[in-house]
């Protein structure tokens, strides 16, 4: 998503240039080139694909509504085999129209996991529940802290559910590192995701991840959180802005490796 403005072809071809190892990818560029055909792209360039983007909305009350959203997890989590990731990232959803019980769209989240927690672990994919800043609560998703997604999880074998840690949607959290400790005591970091925090954000929020070395966030801080707690696993950059979609996306790649290497490398 960091560079969605390149085709499939064009980011696995810029990955290897770059001597970038791996690729987190979304489901709908995805299904345009085909799960398969993806797969088949990525094993030969030499590349793993480390997530697949996402799963989730799980809030939903009414049957046929829910139902529709199990079928669709369960296809994202056929998606996620198919690409040779084990790791499917899931975003729980909002309330529902006209709702205000946060506790319980939490709980029909619960209620969804321990439907697709197994089916994903019968794939070899786990299960990792993302918290989103809580200005997404409302409409994107319920579940706002490190805390309350290991809740969740921790109802759960770690092979089925675990968490993303995202520095966009923590990074304000002073009680973070401690549950990312917890995270990482259980074996339920499932990926760590790098963005900046940048303001003013712009309107309808969604699109106002700063690109590494631009914002609030000390990226190196937090690798070293989630390597204290024993992650050793890829590491990815999930941008969405408008800026940088709108250059070339081959300038922005090298651009937002080096800005890693830069703020979120080892000394």
């Amino acid at each position: 998503m960091t560079v969605k403005q390149l085709t499939l072809p064009e980011l696995v071809s810029k990955c290897v240039e770059l001597g970038v190892r791996g690729v987190g990818l979304w489901r709908e560029p995805v299904r345009s080139h085909g799960t398969r055909a993806t797969a088949r792209l990525v094993r030969a360039a030499g590349l793993s694909v480390t997530t697949l983007c996402r799963g989730g909305f799980l809030t939903a009350t009414e049957p046929a509504e829910r139902a529709r959203a199990l079928d669709d997890n369960r296809a994202a989590v056929d998606e996620a085999a198919t690409l040779g990731t084990d790791t499917l990232v899931m975003v729980s959803g909002g309330l529902p129209a006209g709702s205000k019980d946060l506790r319980g769209a939490r709980e029909r989240v619960a209620d969804a996991l321990a439907e697709l927690g197994p089916y994903a672990a019968a794939h070899g994919v786990r299960l990792a529940v993302e918290p989103l800043h809580p200005m997404y609560a409302a409409d994107r998703c319920v579940v706002s802290t490190l805390a309350q997604a290991l809740d969740l999880a921790e109802r759960f074998p770690a092979d089925q559910v675990g968490v993303a840690v995202d520095t966009y949607h923590v990074w304000w959290d002073d009680t973070a590192p401690a549950q990312i400790a917890r995270a990482g005591a259980s074996g339920r970091i499932h990926t760590f995701q790098l963005a900046d925090w940048t303001t003013p954000l712009p309107e309808g929020v969604l699109d106002g991840r700063g690109q590494i070395g631009d914002g609030a966030v000390d990226m190196r801080e937090w690798r070293g959180y989630v390597e204290a707690a024993g992650y050793t696993g890829p590491i990815e950059v999930e941008l969405f802005n408008d800026a940088l979609w709108a250059r070339d996306g081959r300038e922005v790649l090298a651009e937002t490796v080096a800005r890693f290497v830069e703020h979120a490398g080892h000394r």
